[in-house]
């Protein structure tokens, strides 16, 4: 069960990085700065290169979100968490919606947790610190930081040609979807390290939630994998239905979202990339003008958001209680 759990835990990072991978390029394709190929490959070199960078997020989501010694020997509660996270990622993938694979990773834990004991399992203060506040603020950072950046790139150029502009920044966006890629690596790689490792404690292996160096490697090869296979149906939502972007406003949104990713890494805060980037392209449109964003398209996000957590929560408690009358336990 441990190695199928591993197993699955590495499938849900490839998704999780299939899924997420137009976060980090869907501007930089959808302005023309780089072909599709060459985005998606520099995406997962530094996708690579973010997951080795930090373990905050994954010590919060290995030990913040049930604590350990009360799941221990509950084998299948882990399984659970990752079959529900993963049902609702590929949902959301195949009808091209950009939810976040780190809410339904949480969700999935918190549904596997009360499928096992109740309500009282889940660490809801660790939860609410971790999880919800930044679930809150991080879209609202996202938006206010895109918004800014852009008056104030508007002001610094506002005498500039407009080709000049471009050719400026169609330079620079290569740099702000480069910090983008890897502060994703910083993020979402180490979720998946925090519940491989939570699955060694809950199986002894292990005393407590430190990460193995296996553990860190697999998931970045994992993660990068999955980004390499790029999310083209994403990165149209991302690059085009939202906001008709030009390389200033791709390189606004990245880097102000980047800034707002890796700052909740340091805390160990499991944000979603996927809210901020969006947020942020939202921020960038409205510095042009409110009209320029497709609002309905933002609210379709907004529900989908909404919904990953319950949702996903709901897919593994199911997945708990099929397991159980599988025989597991």
């Amino acid at each position: 069960m441990l190695v199928a759990i591993v197993l699955v835990a590495l499938v849900f990072d490839f998704t999780n990085g299939a899924h997420d991978s137009a976060n980090a390029i869907a501007t930089v394709v959808s302005t023309k700065v780089l072909p599709p190929r060459v985005a998606v490959l520099m995406a997962a070199a530094l996708n690579l290169l973010g997951a080795f960078l930090g373990t905050e997020v994954a010590q919060t989501v290995g030990g913040g979100i049930v604590a350990p010694e009360v799941v221990t020997g509950c084998t299948i509660l882990v399984m659970a968490a990752l079959l529900g996270a993963i049902a609702w990622n590929v949902l959301t993938w195949l009808l091209g919606i950009p939810s976040s694979s780190s809410h339904a990773l949480v969700g999935g834990l918190i549904g596997s947790a009360i499928a096992y004991r109740g309500w009282d399992t889940p660490n809801f203060p660790s939860i609410f610190q971790k999880v919800i506040v930044p679930l809150l603020l991080s879209p609202v950072a996202g938006f206010v930081m895109g918004y800014l950046l852009m008056v104030l790139l508007s002001w610094i150029f506002v005498k500039s040609h407009p080709h000049t502009v471009n050719t400026v920044f169609k330079k620079l966006q290569i740099l702000s979807a480069g910090f983008m890629a890897t502060s994703h690596g910083l993020n979402d790689a180490q979720k998946t390290m925090g519940v491989i490792t939570l699955a060694l404690v809950i199986f002894k292996i292990q005393p407590d939630v430190t990460i193995p160096f296996w553990v860190k490697l697999s998931c970045a090869l994992a993660m990068g994998l999955g980004t390499a296979t790029g999310g083209w149906k994403i990165i149209k939502t991302m690059g085009h239905r939202i906001f008709k972007l030009e390389p200033v406003h791709g390189f606004a949104a990245e880097t102000a979202a980047s800034a707002v990713i890796v700052g909740a890494s340091l805390i160990g805060a499991p944000v979603s990339t996927t809210h901020v980037i969006s947020t942020a392209v939202i921020g960038v449109g409205s510095a042009k003008r409110l009209s320029a964003v497709r609002w309905k398209v933002a609210v379709n996000l907004a529900i989908a958001w909404i919904l990953t957590i319950p949702a996903s929560a709901t897919l593994a408690a199911l997945s708990f209680r099929a397991l159980e009358l599988a025989g597991l336990k």
